[in-house]
């Protein structure tokens, strides 16, 4: 409902019948008298009717927004963060620049690189019914004083770490404090909050082994063990507070598949011996044990974040052979929504994502979706493309997976912050064990 304007009341319509008369003894014609029965009804619909209509026009202004278990389907007049279109502004500023005093991976630094085009960086996510607030350095490090937060995953979940860390920055310097070179690990500490960042990569969840780790390529054929979580991020739980889990492009590569240690099939392995499998049983595979692994941790009270299926948007080919992503503005939602095998995906792990948030409800888990999918189809105009990378580097393909910095993944943050402050203040029982110094990052 829009704010401030009312909405007529339309009256029920009444069924027109047959009337009986009745002849008096003097012969003339009377209707039958009307008892209170017959008034009584559409007097108090209309009563009920105008007190409900002045209840919504006092409280039209309030904006709802969805619990804090952040379904992507909300209902009534809740808003749902995840829900609406991306809207030009032409006086939006970023959060941060390509000289801002953060780290930004070359291959996200698009405007380091020569792209020409900016209006990319002047959209901004308006749900349906109710405003994203633009990103507060200084609320979003209150909210986690004292806590820790890791993005488990691959190299898009460090899009969206290094986008966070460049957000912070604004109020409170990130301080590298990785102690490795491995840049595929980091972990950022923020000091003045007792803050502490984290990326560990873990870009498919669960176990996996390079048969041939010197020789690896995109095409190598790798061990992938599906009912086995990654101890990269398992033996780093008990110092975690919030964790957000992400995955998903490196499922599309070729893999043998185990489960208890046996040969169960493989994806793309040309080998006539074993079963080909779909990679949408690997990815749901994935997620159950990763789900599961979560559910029996004992006295776990963290928080935990599946962030969805982040679409890439190649066109007039693959990366590999022509294609590219040199679109300027986002698409509308009536012109692109998710289908096809992105759909699957974002099906698939949602699927298992409902049934864990289920059984973690009995047991006091704290599950939750930040839903950036049907968002992020629409931004095939946010990726570096070749402008993610030194201009002289002509053997690099185009990059039309992650996501340019700044950019619309920026967006992704400004969910991140609703969420936590939908879970209220105290959302985390910090336990004694926990200790955020101790994260051993390789």
């Amino acid at each position: 409902m829009e704010s401030g304007k009312a909405n007529p009341i339309e009256l029920p319509t009444t069924t027109t019948t047959t009337t009986t008369t009745t002849t008096t003894t003097n012969g003339n014609l009377h209707k039958p008298l009307i008892n209170t029965k017959h008034f009584i009804l559409p007097v108090t619909t209309l009563a009920i009717l105008i007190i409900l209509h002045l209840y919504i026009g006092n409280f039209s202004d309030h904006r709802l927004i969805n619990p804090p278990a952040g379904n992507s389907t909300g209902g009534g007049d809740k808003c749902n963060l995840f829900q609406g279109s991306w809207v030009f502004d032409d006086e939006r500023e970023t959060y941060y620049t390509n000289e801002s005093k953060c780290i930004i991976d070359d291959r996200q630094n698009c405007m380091k690189y020569g792209r020409p085009d900016t209006d990319f960086l002047k959209w901004r996510w308006q749900p349906d019914k109710c405003d994203l607030p633009e990103f507060d350095a200084v609320e979003f490090l209150e909210v986690v004083r004292g806590k820790s937060l890791a993005f488990i995953g691959d190299s898009v979940g460090r899009n969206q770490m290094q986008s966070l860390v460049c957000m912070l920055a604004a109020e409170a310097y990130p301080i590298d404090v990785s102690h490795t070179n491995d840049t595929r690990f980091r972990r950022w500490a923020f000091p003045p909050y007792n803050f502490t960042l984290v990326a560990i990569w873990s870009p498919l969840l669960v176990k996996t082994r390079d048969p041939n780790p010197e020789n690896f390529t995109r095409n190598s054929l790798m061990n992938l063990y599906l009912d086995e979580a990654d101890e990269a991020w398992t033996s780093e739980l008990d110092n975690i507070d919030i964790t957000i889990f992400s995955t998903g492009q490196w499922f599309f590569r070729p893999f043998t598949y185990y489960e208890k240690g046996e040969i169960i099939g493989c994806h793309f392995c040309n080998q006539e011996n074993i079963t080909e499998i779909s990679l949408y049983y690997a990815y749901q595979m994935a997620f159950k044990t990763t789900f599961t692994t979560l559910l029996n941790l004992q006295n776990y009270t963290g928080l935990i974040f599946l962030r969805t299926f982040s679409p890439q948007h190649f066109e007039n080919g693959d990366y590999n052979n022509g294609g590219n992503c040199i679109r300027t503005k986002p698409f509308t939602k009536q012109e692109m929504k998710l289908d096809g095998y992105k759909l699957m995906m974002y099906s698939t792990q949602v699927n298992e994502f409902k049934a864990a948030q289920k059984e973690g409800e009995k047991k006091g888990l704290k599950l939750r979706l930040l839903d950036t999918s049907d968002a992020m189809i629409m931004r095939a105009d946010g990726h570096p493309n070749h402008y993610g990378h030194p201009a002289s580097d002509n053997k690099s393909y185009p990059d039309c997976v992650h996501w340019c910095m700044p950019g619309p993944v920026d967006t992704w943050n400004e969910f991140l912050l609703e969420m936590l402050k939908m879970e209220g203040e105290g959302f985390i029982e910090r336990t004694p064990q926990r200790n955020t110094t101790k994260l051993n990052l390789r």
